[in-house]
């Protein structure tokens, strides 16, 4: 009884695969004189044609649409604000880091050394100033911790 039914399916297969096979190449893909030099000019409006010179026309509706005027300040201003804008959305590891881990204050002191001698032969020094940090380490916040209120 299964021999039967698997023979059944075979014959069934092999029919549909003749079949296929049957069909002739120019029943299938059948094709006219026209090159596609002809079709593309037909499509986008330079063969002259109705349909193309309407989806030309419709395409230069839709560009004029979309257009500004150049004038000069126009020109100058995109020129000068188009970095400043990128700068804002640029991602790069730096504001990653410091956006995550924020930077807790750490306040610079001023010191003032006094005029001094200095070495193992007495060397005058001139008087001068000086900045270092309150902290010896530069701490940092962990990711959503508050640094506002410092």
């Amino acid at each position: 009884m299964r021999s039967n039914s698997i023979k059944g399916l075979v014959l069934a297969l092999a029919v549909a695969v003749l079949g296929g096979c049957a069909t002739s190449k120019e029943d299938l893909l059948t094709h006219s004189d026209r090159t596609m030099m002809d079709i593309w000019q037909q499509e986008t409006g330079g063969g002259g044609s109705g349909t193309g010179q309407v989806a030309r026309r419709q395409l230069l509706d839709a560009r004029q649409s979309l257009r500004r005027p150049l004038t000069e300040a126009n020109v100058r201003a995109d020129v000068q604000a188009a970095p400043a804008e990128q700068v804002r959305y640029t991602r790069t590891a730096r504001n990653e880091v410091y956006r995550q881990f924020q930077r807790l204050p750490n306040p610079d002191l001023g010191m003032y050394v006094f005029p001094h001698l200095a070495g193992t032969d007495p060397v005058p020094v001139p008087g001068y100033t000086t900045v270092f940090p309150l902290y010896q380490r530069v701490q940092y916040a962990m990711p959503g911790e508050r640094v506002e209120d410092y």
